[in-house]
């Protein structure tokens, strides 16, 4: 019998309530006959695993602004993803890595794709995701529809791809902002696949409806919204949750996609090498 996979998830919410970690975990709890899986309080208790002991690594979304860190939280999680990177490129037995949001920002700052800067308004909803031409290809999306959706929250963004920098690492840009034709603000980079096995996303792909609902409720929330957008937009957002082939869809499909290919390759290579 083939031995469990141990999956490393890099939980980056400091402490602050969310909702993202437990939808991580749900989805994790799909695989688990096949998977066994550790949480590593990263930004609070500056907890990083041990690279030779994980296959797969999930690195969660989180508050404030990607750019901060202590100088050892943030100085030990940069090293782990310089080791995930140099595994890759000296062993046949490769790790897989989903960055979520807050870390994907992190992941883009440090290997310097693009740069992050702070959003005139808080980006907040449900909203189309674009795949761009190298996204319509990419495993990743396999099974989700051009745009598809997905909840976005981020007062930070990734824009100004450093085009030298993606040809020097064979990285590709998968996704896309909305086009909004009435705003002369460039298009955010939703999505970027760092590496065949590296691969991160702006917006939350774990989230699914019931924890979205539950944090459009809170009255904060709820006013934020109105105050931002208005009282039509926010009832939208509230009906676009009860559409299947909205934000359900994405929570099952996009990390299970992730997972499962991880998880074949990571046997088949296994299988080669033993």
């Amino acid at each position: 019998m083939q031995d469990k996979i141990n999956v490393a998830i890099l939980d980056m919410y400091d402490g602050e309530p969310n909702q993202g970690m437990r939808c991580i975990q749900d989805i994790l709890g799909r695989f688990q006959s096949e998977i066994t899986c550790k949480t590593y309080n990263v930004r609070q208790h500056a907890e990083i695993p041990d690279v030779s002991e994980y296959d797969l690594y999930i690195s969660s979304g989180g508050p404030g602004n990607p750019l901060e860190g202590d100088g050892n939280w943030d100085v030990k999680y940069y090293a782990l993803l310089d080791s995930i990177y140099e595994w890759n490129k000296q062993h046949e037995q490769k790790k897989y890595i989903l960055f979520i949001c807050h870390s994907y920002q992190m992941a883009i700052k440090h290997f310097g794709l693009a740069e992050i800067t702070k959003r005139k308004s808080t980006s907040f909803g449900v909203m189309t995701i674009h795949k761009t031409d190298a996204g319509m290809d990419d495993p990743l999306f396999e099974n989700l529809d051009n745009p598809f959706w997905a909840v976005d929250s981020r007062d930070y963004q990734v824009v100004q791809p450093h085009h030298k920098k993606f040809r020097e690492m064979g990285a590709q840009i998968i996704a896309l902002e909305k086009i909004r034709t009435h705003v002369e603000y460039e298009r955010a980079i939703m999505a970027v696949r760092f590496s065949p096995e590296m691969v991160g996303t702006q917006f939350h792909p774990e989230a699914d409806p019931e924890s979205f609902h539950v944090h459009l409720r809170k009255p904060e929330v709820r006013e934020k919204i109105i105050n931002m957008r208005g009282r039509v937009r926010y009832l939208r957002m509230l009906e676009h949750l009860v559409e299947e082939h909205t934000i359900y869809k994405t929570n099952e499909t996009l990390i299970p996609n992730f997972i499962r290919q991880s998880i074949d390759l990571i046997n088949q290579q296994h299988a080669y090498t033993h």
